[in-house]
């Protein structure tokens, strides 16, 4: 299983951006699909997540009201919408994919990981 984020770029605070993920390869049964994002000397952390079956989804508190998840089964493609951006949206973010349930905020219920796209928002 193959995972292509892209989308990422230079932002200035208060833009939008749209990130996508595709998912090729072998057919694997998906629970869900998450993004995840890594600043700078940070650990790694949970942004937001989608049931691949009915698209239930899941945000951080930090992104609430601001982010939206989103997917396309006939095209298995998921997608982040990023609106009202800030410096601190500042990370290069990654998709990921689980098979199973589980805390969707802990990178450990996912099974397969994108190589991740860079933002950069500016003030």
């Amino acid at each position: 299983v193959q995972l292509q984020a892209s989308g990422g770029g230079l932002v200035q605070a208060g833009g939008s951006l749209r990130l996508s993920c595709a998912r090729s390869g072998r057919s694997f049964t998906t629970y869900r699909m998450g993004w995840f994002r890594q600043a700078p000397g940070k650990e790694r952390e949970f942004v937001a997540a989608i049931r691949w079956s009915g698209g239930s989804t899941d945000y951080a508190d930090s992104v609430k009201g601001r982010f939206t998840i989103s997917r396309d089964n006939a095209k298995n493609t998921v997608y982040l919408q990023m609106n009202s951006l800030k410096p601190e949206d500042t990370a290069v973010y990654h998709c990921a994919a689980g098979a199973y349930s589980g805390d969707y905020t802990f990178s450990s219920s996912y099974d397969f990981w994108g190589q991740g796209t860079l933002v950069t928002v500016s003030s």
